[in-house]
């Protein structure tokens, strides 16, 4: 759990749904990367998830949690979600949409939930990290406690 002054949304929604969850902390360095945020604080950089937000041809946002050296496979992720296509949406419509700005993107809290797609490879970590809704910040929880507080899918959507 975080000191009170260092808890976010994303750590106040969990706790009120009673999820267990490991706030981690790298304000106090440079990084920017997920992979190097992953090096900071010392995970394997296949259990630390970015969060990263679509629209389908449908205009239907999606959102999908890959590892952070992946790269979301967009012909996988639109068959995963039953899309013709889809696309990154553009840095600049992420605040307005979700409530968080790039780099700082969390799968809980945001103003509307979304259809949520995590790749499959979480289910081989018994726990993931994933932005705690603020740079600087991660949570690291279960895939069966984060079922508690957003709904998703798991299937293959990264690039080989």
């Amino acid at each position: 759990m975080a000191k009170n002054n260092d808890k976010t949304n994303v750590m106040r929604i969990l706790e009120q749904k009673k999820i267990p969850y490991t706030s981690h902390s790298y304000i106090d360095t440079d990084a920017i990367s997920g992979t190097e945020v992953a090096t900071v604080l010392g995970e394997n950089p296949l259990r630390v998830f970015k969060t990263l937000v679509t629209q389908g041809a449908s205009k239907t946002y999606f959102v999908f949690l890959v590892p952070v050296e992946k790269e979301l496979d967009l012909k996988k992720a639109a068959k995963a979600v039953g899309e013709k296509s889809i696309g990154m949406i553009k840095s600049k419509d992420l605040l307005p949409l979700t409530g968080y700005i790039h780099g700082g993107c969390s799968p809980v809290g945001m103003k509307k939930q979304f259809r949520t797609t995590i790749d499959i490879t979480a289910r081989n970590f018994e726990t993931i990290f994933f932005s705690a809704g603020k740079i600087g910040y991660q949570v690291e929880t279960s895939l069966q406690e984060l079922k508690k507080a957003i709904n998703f899918q798991l299937a293959d959507i990264v690039t080989e």
